[in-house]
């Protein structure tokens, strides 16, 4: 189909559900939000679209006032002046409503779950674990994303063995998808008395956080073990049992939570990190069986994948999925991760269109 004639069924069938949605007599059922939620979808593109078919007929009436033999010099100079203004706007304008129209992940809407886990390197990787940590939470106060930690394991001396926190927010498992795989540091540890530089690494997960309706957890299917919550090196933080380790049966899937100190929280929030993993778990699956194992350029968010290098002596960040290269790891760290977010997402989408043929 044609591009043009394609944008007219869109256009179409955004003002068909507008008119649906205006006669309906009951608002709030499940039909009613499935329409809302697809007109929502839908407006974006539909404004840009609106926008190129203007652009295209002030481009048409500005032709006519240049070709017209009666149009006074002064006159035509602002025409075609502001003609090659528009002219430089339509390959933007098409390119924009293509990737509206790229097929989405529905779960790009979502909220996440962010994991960060210490991987090979000791104590050093422990520390790098937490400042990616920090990194995300500090990325997510710049968005105005709400951060809220769900489980951290620390070691004596500030490091992380695991930490795990939801991030909610417009947008945010979009953004933050392309985040999971094995990030490298390159340092020079603070307990390296001769300068050598270690190589060490931590593993990033981000998931999207699954509804009530995605997964369906049997009690049957859980085991839910209780003990005393504990802080570095065994110190006890708590004199309750109110940490909380749930093991799902058929997966083997553990998860533990113990930074509230209500019991009752603690299992609500392994809940939500169970469910997560889950989805996520079928989500893969589903993926897989659907592009039979094709990639994408960025890389397919495994988890073993390498998929950024942090060199403190250069100050550098590399991201080896697209080749790009920054010299400002200490903005980075602090939480400027849109310059890195960004290209991923352009390169994702181009590589995306490319798949079309477009």
């Amino acid at each position: 189909m044609a591009l043009e004639q394609k944008l007219e069924r869109v256009v179409a069938h955004h003002q068909e559900l507008s008119d649906r949605l205006a006669q309906s007599d009951a608002p709030g059922s499940p039909e009613f939000i499935r329409l809302s939620k697809e007109y929502a979808d839908l407006s974006e593109v539909v404004g840009a679209i609106t926008e190129l078919n203007k652009v295209k007929a002030e481009l048409r009436d500005l032709e006519t006032l240049t070709g017209d033999a009666e149009t006074d010099d002064e006159m035509r100079a602002m025409a075609e002046a502001e003609h090659a203004d528009l002219v430089a706007r339509v390959p933007e304008l098409d390119h924009r409503i293509r990737v509206l129209l790229l097929p989405k992940d529905e779960a790009d809407a979502r909220n996440a779950i962010l994991e960060v886990r210490a991987g090979t390197g000791g104590e050093e990787a422990a520390l790098f674990a937490a400042d990616l940590f920090r990194m995300y939470q500090r990325h997510a106060e710049a968005r105005g994303w709400k951060f809220e930690l769900i489980n951290v394991n620390e070691t004596g001396i500030g490091g992380y063995k695991e930490a795990i926190a939801t991030v909610s927010g417009r947008g945010v498992f979009e953004r933050l998808k392309f985040e999971s795989g094995v990030h490298r540091v390159q340092r020079v540890p603070t307990t390296e008395s001769g300068g050598r530089i270690h190589t060490s690494a931590a593993t990033v997960a981000v998931l999207p956080e699954a509804e009530d309706v995605d997964v369906t957890v049997e009690d049957k299917d859980m085991r839910i073990d209780v003990y005393r919550s504990s802080g570095p090196g065994g110190q006890s933080v708590n004199t309750t049992d109110s940490a909380v380790r749930i093991t799902h049966l058929p997966t083997g899937i553990v998860v533990t939570c113990q930074d509230e100190k209500s019991q009752h929280k603690n299992k609500a929030k392994a809940l939500t990190v169970l469910r997560a993993r889950l989805y996520e778990h079928e989500r893969s699956k589903a993926a897989a069986e659907r592009a039979d194992a094709r990639r994408t350029q960025v890389g397919s968010g495994d988890r073993s994948e390498r998929i950024r290098t942090y060199n403190f002596p250069q100050s550098r960040v590399t991201d080896h999925r697209i080749n790009l290269t920054l010299y400002k790891l200490d903005e980075i760290l602090e939480g400027g991760l849109e310059q890195v977010i960004e290209p991923l997402i352009n390169e994702y989408q181009a590589d995306q269109l490319a798949a079309l043929g477009e």
